[in-house]
Order: structure tokens, then C-alpha cells, then sequence
């Protein structure tokens, strides 16, 4: 009976995923075709890497939250979070593995995962279907409300702090906030959670030296060592410059083999900048700007609350990482590592990003 009162899903949203999609495989197989060449003697291999791993997994994704009622996930919602903090800890058991000082991987085998992005949609269900709960008013309640949703994002936010992913955990949070604050929380809450937050923020990286170059290098990038802390966003900078109004042509970066940190990953939009120039930059910011407005509008034509948060809180996901991403890497904000959505290589933010996208997709089939 539900499933008959569904109709056809946002074709603006759909259209926005599927073309970020395709244009980060196109991307990617030109940031990455230096790189695979010199480390494996394959031109395709990060590309090859991101369909098979990434891609497949992610339609597969897609396909299943786009098909199946979203008020199904009420039932799968604790299981889900709770599989997802396993996994979290599990990070720093003989099952994960570190890399450059990092320890955010589960080693499956064939594959690997990073435990964090996955919480990104797990976290965000399970807040939402909390807090419709009907029967109980923790919006407003501080015993019943406010102090368990401290303590769920305090233990979400420890066990990523320490892998160590700053990024993800502003993420994770802002987005969680977003949804408590929708959900019609009390402002005091929401500014004191906001409050502390900074202060933990600010401890942790003041704290962490890595860090403090980072702000540092923001604050006074004149008086920071390039070649210490200002280097990547220093050679970000260039990358974008040399793009100028159209680019210097597909394919023909000089900065992302020699020169720019992480071409694949966390600085991949400079290399679309350089390679697409301001024009071809802002057309993709266009369908990023599109793709999250009308996530925001099935959201609010959601026709429960269950269905609203959700979308509301996924969307906002989409935004805060790519303004941080974007924001980051052209020196609007302090320079962080983190995934363009549906661009940047990783097989786990793909998958994970199709799969959300697939969830608000099928909320949209029944607002």
C-alpha cells in the first residue's frame, strides 16, 4: 500500500549524482594517469581501482536505498550505528592497518574500508529516527534529549579524533547538529553544543602540532615556512592560478604529478581548476549548488519528520564537505584533507556517497 503511494524521484537531484559521478571518473583519470604510470605501469590503474571498488559497490548502494521505503530503516537504524562504532574501534585491532601516521582502515582482504565514512549515513539515520520519536520530547528534554545526544557525539567524536580524521569528525558533528537543530531542539542547546565543540576543537588542535602549522599557516601565511606548512596550499594556489578563465585543457596539469600534494584526493579540485579553468570550476560548483538545494527542498516536502531529518541531515553532509573541501584547498578556510563528494578517489567515500544519494532519492519518491 505504501509502496503505491511512492511516484517518480527528483530527476534534478538523480541528474546532479549521476553527472558528478561520471565527470569524477573522467577527472580522476587524468589527476591519477601520471601517478599510476610511475607506481604500477598502468595508466588506468587508480581509475580501474575506483570503478571496481568504489563505483560497482556504490550502484549497487544506490540501487538498494533508491528501491527500498525509507521507513524501513527505522528497524536497521541501531543495528547499523551500532555495527558502525564495532567497526570504529576495530580500526585499532590487528584488522586495520595505518598509513602515514593514520589509522582508518579495516583490511578486508580484496579490499579495505574506512569505517568513518560509513558512519556519515549511519549516524545521520539513526539522529533522525531518535528524534522523531513521538512519545518522548528530546528536543527539549536535558535529561532524556540534550545529555544522550552529548554523549552519542562525544563517543563518535573520541573514537575519530584518535585515528586521527579532524575533518570527518566536523563533518559527522556539524551535520548531526543540523538535523538536532531542524528537529526544533532548543537554541540554548544548540548554541552551547556549538560552544563546546569549538573548545574541544580548539584543544585538539592546539594540542596536535600538525595542526597548529595548519591554522598557523592560515592565519600568517606570510611568516610560515612554505616548504613547512604552507607548501600544499602554496602549490593549490598555483594550480588554480594557472587555470585562469579556460583552462589549460584536459589532461595537460603540469602541477599534479611533480608539484601538487594528493591530486587524487584531498587537492583534486585544484587539478579540475587548472585543467577546466574558472568557467569550468564554477559550472561544477553550479551542479553541486543545484544538487544540494534540491536535496534541502525534498526535504522540506518531506511528509514525515522520519523522512525530513534524514534528508536534511544527508544533505548536509553533501554541503559542509564540499565547502570544506572546495574551501580548503582555495585558502578560504584552513588547509584540511578531505574528500570532493563523488569526485576524489576512494572506493569508500564513492560507495558511501551513491548509497546516501540513493536514500535521498527515494525519499523524494514520496514527499
Amino acid at each position: 500500500m505504501k509502496a503505491k503511494l511512492g511516484h517518480h524521484p527528483d530527476y534534478v537531484f538523480l541528474f546532479c549524482v549521476a553527472l558528478l559521478t561520471l565527470f569524477g571518473l573522467l577527472i580522476l583519470s587524468s589527476a591519477s594517469s601520471d601517478i599510476g604510470k610511475i607506481k604500477f605501469n598502468d595508466t588506468y590503474y587508480y581509475l580501474k581501482h575506483q570503478v571496481f571498488y568504489g563505483l560497482s559497490l556504490g550502484i549497487v548502494g544506490f540501487l538498494l536505498t533508491s528501491r527500498m521505503y525509507y521507513r524501513r530503516f527505522e528497524k536497521l537504524a541501531l543495528p547499523f550505528l551500532f555495527l558502525s562504532i564495532l567497526a570504529l574501534v576495530a580500526v585499532f585491532t590487528p584488522l586495520g592497518y595505518s598509513f602515514k601516521g593514520a589509522s582508518r582502515w579495516l583490511d578486508l582482504g580484496p579490499f579495505s574500508i574506512q569505517p568513518a565514512e560509513i558512519l556519515k549515513l549511519t549516524f545521520i539515520i539513526y539522529l533522525a529516527l531518535w528524534l522523531s520519536n513521538k512519545k518522548i520530547s528530546r528536543q527539549t528534554s536535558f535529561l532524556e534529549g540534550y545529555l544522550p545526544f552529548l554523549f552519542i557525539c562525544g563517543l563518535i567524536a573520541f573514537l575519530v579524533l584518535i585515528q586521527p580524521a579532524t575533518t570527518t569528525v566536523v563533518i559527522i558533528m556539524a551535520s548531526g547538529l543540523v538535523v538536532y537543530f531542524v528537529s526544533g531542539a532548543r537554541l540554548s542547546y544548540i548554541v552551547g553544543t556549538i560552544l563546546l565543540g569549538i573548545l574541544v576543537l580548539a584543544l585538539v588542535i592546539y594540542f596536535t602540532p600538525y595542526r597548529f602549522e595548519r591554522i598557523k599557516a592560515f592565519i600568517y601565511p606570510e611568516k610560515v615556512n612554505v616548504e613547512v606548512g604552507g607548501y600544499h596550499l602554496n602549490q593549490a594556489l598555483m594550480a588554480i592560478g594557472a587555470g585562469g578563465p579556460w583552462g589549460v585543457g584536459f589532461g595537460k596539469s603540469t602541477t599534479k604529478f611533480k608539484y601538487l600534494p594528493e591530486p587524487i584526493g584531498d587537492s583534486i579540485f585544484a587539478v579540475i581548476a587548472e585543467e577546466f579553468g574558472f568557467f569550468g570550476a564554477l559550472i561544477l560548483l553550479g551542479i553541486f549548488i543545484t544538487m544540494i538545494l534540491r536535496g534541502f527542498l525534498i526535504a522540506k516536502n518531506s511528509r514525515d519528520q522520519f523522512g525530513k531529518l534524514i534528508a536534511v541531515g544527508l544533505t548536509s553532509v553533501l554541503a559542509i564537505q564540499t565547502f570544506i573541501h572546495i574551501g580548503a584547498i582555495s585558502g578560504l578556510i584552513p588547509l584540511t584533507g578531505v574528500p570532493l563528494p563523488f569526485i576524489s578517489y576512494g572506493g569508500t567515500s564513492l560507495a558511501v556517497f551513491l548509497t546516501l544519494a540513493g536514500v535521498i532519492v527515494n525519499i523524494s519518491k514520496y514527499t
